[in-house]
C-alpha cells in the first residue's frame, strides 16, 4: 500500500509520517476484521518538502502570512469557498459571505480576505489555525494546481514508491488530486484500489476543472486500472466540497462509493480517517485474495 499525504507537510518527511499514519492504518483495517497487516507493508509518498522554503530564502523560517498575502484570484476563490461551505455546515457560529464578498473575491479585496479568515476562525473545523498556516495551505493548493514544475516533482514521487507489488493507493486531501492524477498518468500500475479521504476533487473549477486529464463535458475520468474506488469524508469537513464523487466519476463498469465518517471534532484529520472501520474495510478489500 502506498499512502500519499496531504497539505501542510512540508516540515516533515516520509519516516516520521508513516509513525503516525501505519499504526492508525492498521488499526482501521483490524477494526474492519480485514486482514493482519505489518507497518512494513505501508509505504508513504512524501512530496512536502517540494513546499519547503530554501533556507536561503526562509532564515526566519515560514513566512508570517497575513491577509494581504492572498493576492492571487485562485488563492482568494478558493479561500470563498471554504467559507462558504463552512457557513453552511455550521450556519449558527459562522456568518455567511455577503453578495458583496462574493463578488470582490476574484479581486483579492483585502477587506473580503481579512473577513473571510475571521469567519473561517469561528468553524469549528478550523478553530485554532493560525490565519498564516490557512493562508500557507492555499498557497500550496494553488502552487500544485498551476505550477506545472511543482506538479510533474510532485508526480514524479509518486511514481517512485508504485512497486511491482501495490495494490492499494491512498490519498489523503490534496493528496488524493495527486494520487488521482497519478493513477490516470500510469493505467500499467498494478494498483486496482484507490481510497480517497477527505477529497478536494469535487471542488468545481477550482480544481475539478483543472485536473489532469481535464474533464469533459463535466465527467472526470476513471482513474487508470483501478477497479474500486471508496471516497471517504466527515460530512463536516470544509476541503471536501463536494461529499459524493460519484456523479463526477461515472463508469460503465465501476462506480465510486462514496461513504461518510465520523471524525468527530478534527473531520479532516488523517489519522482519524485512517483509523475509521469504514476506511478500514475500503482497504482491506482492496487487499483481499492479495497475497501478504
Amino acid at each position: 500500500m502506498v499512502v500519499v499525504h496531504g497539505i501542510g507537510k512540508q516540515y516533515l518527511g516520509t519516516h516520521s509520517l508513516h509513525g503516525d499514519v501505519a499504526p492508525a492504518l492498521l488499526d482501521g483495517v483490524r477494526l474492519a476484521g480485514g486482514p493482519s497487516l505489518k507497518p512494513s507493508y505501508i509505504e508513504v509518498a512524501f512530496y512536502g518538502h517540494w513546499f519547503r522554503p530554501p533556507g536561503s530564502a526562509a532564515a526566519k523560517g515560514e513566512p508570517a502570512y497575513g491577509h494581504r498575502d492572498v493576492t492571487d484570484p485562485f488563492e482568494a476563490e478558493l479561500l470563498l469557498a471554504l467559507w462558504q461551505e463552512a457557513a453552511r455546515l455550521e450556519p449558527d457560529r459562522v456568518p455567511a459571505p455577503d453578495s458583496a464578498a462574493k463578488s470582490r473575491s476574484k479581486a483579492a479585496v483585502p477587506y473580503t480576505v481579512q473577513r473571510a479568515l475571521y469567519a473561517l476562525s469561528r468553524s469549528s473545523f478550523l478553530a485554532g489555525v493560525a490565519d498564516r498556516f490557512l493562508i500557507g495551505v492555499l498557497k500550496q493548493v494553488r502552487r500544485y494546481l498551476t505550477d506545472d514544475g511543482v506538479r510533474d516533482r510532485v508526480q514524479q514521487e509518486i511514481a517512485a514508491c508504485v512497486a511491482p507489488d501495490t495494490r492499494v493507493l491512498v490519498g489523503h486531501s490534496l493528496g488524493s488530486v495527486v494520487a488521482y492524477e497519478a493513477l490516470c498518468a500510469h493505467p500499467e500500475w498494478p494498483v486496482t484500489t484507490l481510497v480517497t479521504i477527505g477529497s478536494p476533487l469535487g471542488t468545481p473549477h477550482l480544481v475539478f476543472d483543472r485536473l489532469r486529464p481535464a474533464p469533459r463535458a463535466g465527467t472526470g475520468r476513471w482513474p487508470g486500472a483501478v477497479r474500486r474506488w471508496s471516497n471517504l469524508c466527515d460530512r463536516r469537513d470544509v476541503v471536501a466540497l463536494a461529499k459524493e464523487l460519484a456523479p463526477l466519476f461515472p463508469d460503465a463498469d465501476r462506480s465510486v462509493t462514496d461513504v461518510l465518517v465520523d471524525n468527530g471534532w478534527r473531520a479532516h484529520a488523517i489519522e482519524r480517517h485512517l483509523t475509521a472501520a469504514e476506511t478500514g474495510a475500503a482497504i482491506a478489500e482492496g487487499l483481499a485474495g492479495e497475497p501478504l
